[in-house]
């Protein structure tokens, strides 16, 4: 009988679902450089987060701490802020979360995916949530069209091998029974960078959470020491670094960039 309510425990859907994914980053300028790994993110509705076992959650925390706007508040009400902000109401309208949660007390989410729905279910934005290596955050809110896709200008200090300037090109299909994301840097002469996301979804339950747990041990460490791992390669092959803007700079770009959207 124990074994029974154990197993039904671990496999009681619990809301949301984990996608394991390959990630793939493609680099043509000014150096070739591909690599891929393999990770598992979660997709959760911001009005319904997951509710597991004790025994799971140092494998699952979401906190609004890990993403731009969260030093008070919970995540729903810090988007919807930030949507406010953007002249958007949701008036209570769904908005679905891709992301890593925190494992064994560490997070490093490189990217964030937020789709948003109005109260009648029509699609109405996509927030796209960056985190660089050093410590910075910075959300992108994009209107994709029929074949979700969206254009925005680059507006952030990501890769040291980059400076700001060009625009993101970006494929952000709300995932269903699969995930299949792509981002694309365009800047004058071409396109140096491309990133792209491909999972399945899997329902979210104790019994999936562990064994994600165990295939991709320490997930969110992981992707951090990789992505220093391979800016350290660039960088003795020779690649210059470029300076990361001031905070006046910053402001400056931003508020042109607003502008030329208008």
């Amino acid at each position: 009988m124990v074994e029974t309510a154990a197993r039904e425990l671990a496999e009681r859907p619990c809301g949301g679902a984990l996608y394991e994914c390959e990630l793939t980053h493609a680099r043509s300028a000014p150096r070739n450089h591909a690599f891929r790994y393999r990770t598992y993110l979660w997709l959760v509705d911001l009005d319904a987060l997951p509710r597991l076992p004790w025994y799971v959650r140092p494998w699952a925390g979401l906190h609004a701490r890990d993403h731009a706007g969260g030093n008070s508040g919970d995540i729903r009400s810090n988007v919807d802020g930030y949507l406010r902000e953007h002249g958007i109401d949701l008036r209570g309208g769904r908005i679905l979360m891709l992301t890593h949660a925190r494992v064994l007390g560490y997070v490093f989410n490189p990217i964030t995916v937020y789709w948003c729905r109005d109260r009648a279910g029509e699609p109405v934005c996509v927030v796209v949530e960056v985190h660089n290596t050093y410590g910075g955050r910075h959300r992108y809110l994009v209107r994709p069209d029929e074949r979700d896709r969206a254009v925005t200008g680059k507006e952030f200090y990501v890769s040291p091998f980059f400076p700001v300037d060009g625009e993101y090109r970006m494929h952000l299909p709300e995932p269903g029974d699969r995930l299949a994301l792509s981002i694309a840097l365009h800047r004058e002469g071409g396109t140096p960078f491309a990133a792209g996301l491909r999972g399945v979804r899997r329902p979210l339950t104790a019994r999936t959470l562990l064994r994600a747990a165990l295939r991709h041990p320490l997930s969110t460490v992981m992707v951090s020491l990789r992505i220093r791992r391979h800016g350290v390669h660039l960088f003795l092959r020779g690649l210059p670094v470029q300076p990361r803007p001031s905070a006046r700079s910053r402001r400056e770009h931003a508020g042109t960039t607003r502008g030329e959207a208008r």
